[in-house]
Formats: structure tokens, C-alpha cells, sequence
């Protein structure tokens, strides 16, 4: 008997989120986990003083130094609101672009724009785009739902690496629970392990591509002492506002959606995911906009009843992403025929994280100066 699909009554999510669940009154266990995390790290007065005292902490360790901190930079609106920050501050940070061959030409003006106007160096972290096309290419053919992910795992290598070159001890991350949520790890996880296991299954060697193993995580976290800061868990911080901000003191160009200033996320996240899989991310990012009050519930329902973006761009970002990995419509059609798979189906660091969530925790706690998303359990509540 099919039953009627559950919508929580505070934020969007419904009950074909994976490990969901709903209280009496119908909030849902990830809204329960936002508010642990908004308890653990308040905004407002004690924020502003445990951040201040963070950039203290910064300046103190980076004086005789060329830069305090590491900022990767995209082009979008939280990295390069991120960037503006550090001049609030009197940061010198050091801004950090990972190319991996899909960037928008939005994208790569609104990095010129910010550094021109804020003076600050850019180093850029190029991939090798055979060795990139091969690894996105070889996810797909996986049958993975977040082929996007070595992207993400190679920005955070990224940083790590240009840190330790410069002897920096800080990367400031511009990631923000209260606009982007917590997402289910079966929709995007991906890891060094499962990367070093895919590619090597499909004869590919990573040269350039910046992979993180655990190993990279305890080396540069305990031994070089690099720590990840997340800015906008303790600052006010409106992705409207920011783009507002830099829109008039950097003369930014927005690029139309969450992380549209990528191809290939733009396509992964709009199309690969929703259609191939039925994981819509924009209900994630919407009921963080939601609990924060930046939108109401009936806005982003609103929101969700229309395509990601039109469907000519789709498309037409097809058509791109194809001819980009070298492979024709009929055997990107195959790609997508393929039954769906599960991160799980494949090796990962995810069983040893679930047998040791006590270690993981410690070892985190001490290689980030906060307490990771993935340790927040969604337990399960009474149901309505």
C-alpha cells in the first residue's frame, strides 16, 4: 500500500530523505541536529568572541609569516565573501583556486575582480584535466550519485597542501550549516578510499589530482598542525546580504544557483542527482535557508515545485558535459542506464568511521577547532 509522502512542519524535507524521521509534532530529526549545532556554536555575542579571539590566534601564528591563513576561492558567493572578511579583520590570507577544468567564465572574473580589489595573492592548484576528466568519468560509470565529490576531496587536499608549502596554520572553510544543512551521506559521500579504489579499478593513476587519504588528514592535522575554521558558524553571516556586499565593494556577478559557478557541479547537482536518482540537494539547502528564516516553509515548496534551472541550460550543460569527458550521447545514455549504486557497494572509510565513532570524534575535535556534522547522529524520534 503506498503511503502518502511526509513533509516535516518546520523545515522541507520529507519522508524520502534517507534516515529521516519525526517527532510528534512532526519536526524531523535533521532540524534536531541543526539546533544542536546552533546551541554549540551561537551566533551573536559569543560568537563574535570566540571568532575574535580565533583571528588573534591567527595573527599571533602567522606573524613573521607572508599570510595568516589559507581561503580557497571559487568565485561564489562564500568564498569570496570569505575573502572580503579577511580585510575586515586584517587577515592576509592566501587565496587558493583548485582548477579542475570546469569553471564558469563568471567564475574566473569574479576571482580576478576580488583579488584585484582586495590586493591579495592567488595561487592556482591545476589538475590535470585527462587525469580529472578520467577520475569524473570513472565515478559515473560507477554509477555513484556524487561523482562531484572528488572535486570536493581535492579542495580540501588542495588547501591542505598549499598551507603546509607555506607554512600557514589556518584555512578558513566558507561553509555554513545554517544555509547549507546536513547532508544525508547517502547522497554524496565520497572519500580517499573510495577514490584510490575506483581509480585504480579503472587503471587510473593519480599524479596530479590531490587525493586525501586518512593518513593526509592525521599528517597534515596532528603532525603539521593545520587547522580548518568555519567563519560563518560563529559570525551573522546572510548568503543574500553577502552577495549584496561583495556585489557592490568587489563588483561580483552572481551565476544564477547554488554552486552554478561550476559546470559540472551545476549539472551533477540539477540533473544527475534528481533525475537519475530522485536526491533533490535543494531540499537540504532550502530547510537550512528555512530554520534560519531567510525563506519561509511555503517559499521553498514553492522553490522545489520548479526545475533547478531551465531546461534548456540542462541541456545544453549535457551536450557540454559529454563532449568534455570525450564520450557520445548513446554511451552517456548507457552511463545512465546503468542500475544506481550506493556508496556503500564500494570500499570506503565509512564502516571504520561507524565501528570507532568515539576515535573519530577525538581525532576530529582535535584536528578541527569544531565539532564535525557527521558526529551530530540523526537518532531516531518518536514517530508522528
Amino acid at each position: 500500500m503506498k503511503t502518502e509522502k511526509q513533509i516535516c512542519s518546520r523545515c522541507v524535507l520529507d519522508s524520502t530523505v534517507p534516515e529521516i524521521s519525526f517527532d510528534a509534532q512532526g519536526v524531523c530529526n535533521y532540524c534536531k541536529v541543526h539546533d544542536q549545532l546552533a546551541a554549540d556554536y551561537p551566533r551573536g555575542e559569543k560568537g563574535q568572541k570566540d571568532f575574535d579571539a580565533l583571528v588573534l590566534e591567527m595573527k599571533r601564528k602567522g606573524k613573521g609569516k607572508q599570510y595568516d591563513c589559507v581561503v580557497g576561492l571559487s568565485g561564489g558567493t562564500d568564498s569570496t565573501y570569505m575573502l572580503w572578511l579577511c580585510k575586515q579583520y586584517g587577515l592576509r590570507p592566501l587565496a587558493v583556486n583548485v582548477d579542475n577544468g570546469w569553471h564558469t567564465e563568471i567564475a574566473v572574473n569574479n576571482i580576478k575582480k576580488a583579488l584585484d580589489a582586495l590586493d591579495y595573492d592567488l595561487v592556482t592548484y591545476v589538475i590535470n584535466w585527462e587525469e580529472m576528466k578520467a577520475i569524473h568519468l570513472a565515478f559515473m560509470k560507477a554509477s555513484l550519485p556524487w561523482p562531484d565529490g572528488t572535486t570536493d576531496i581535492a579542495i580540501r587536499q588542495g588547501l591542505y597542501k598549499m598551507a603546509s608549502k607555506f607554512g600557514i596554520k589556518y584555512i578558513l572553510n566558507g561553509h555554513d550549516f545554517r544555509t547549507e544543512g546536513k547532508q544525508p551521506e547517502e547522497w554524496t559521500w565520497v572519500d580517499g578510499k573510495q577514490i584510490n579504489y575506483i581509480t585504480k579499478q579503472n587503471g587510473i593513476k593519480l599524479k596530479s589530482y590531490p587525493n586525501q587519504t586518512m593518513l593526509d588528514l592525521i599528517y597534515y592535522g596532528f603532525m603539521s598542525g593545520i587547522k580548518d575554521v568555519r567563519p560563518f558558524w560563529y559570525l551573522k553571516y546572510s548568503k543574500i546580504e553577502a552577495r549584496k556586499v561583495i556585489e557592490k565593494e568587489l563588483n561580483w556577478e552572481y551565476y544564477g544557483g547554488h554552486h552554478h559557478e561550476n559546470i559540472f557541479t551545476r549539472y551533477i547537482i540539477g540533473v544527475w542527482l534528481p533525475q537519475k536518482f530522485g536526491f533533490d540537494k535543494r531540499k537540504v539547502t532550502l530547510s537550512a535557508h528555512v530554520r534560519s528564516g531567510e525563506y519561509t516553509q511555503a517559499q521553498a515548496l514553492e522553490m522545489l515545485s520548479h526545475l533547478p534551472y531551465s531546461q534548456k541550460q540542462m541541456d545544453d550543460d549535457r551536450e557540454y558535459v559529454c563532449k568534455k569527458l570525450g564520450v557520445t550521447e548513446e554511451e552517456f545514455k548507457r552511463i545512465w542506464e546503468q542500475p544506481n549504486k550506493k556508496f556503500t557497494d564500494y570500499p570506503s572509510y565509512f564502516p571504520f568511521f561507524m565501528r570507532t565513532k568515539s576515535l573519530v570524534k577525538f581525532v576530529f575535535t582535535y584536528i578541527l577547532p569544531y565539532r564535525p556534522m557527521m558526529t551530530y547522529e540523526l537518532k531516531q524520534e518518536e514517530k508522528k
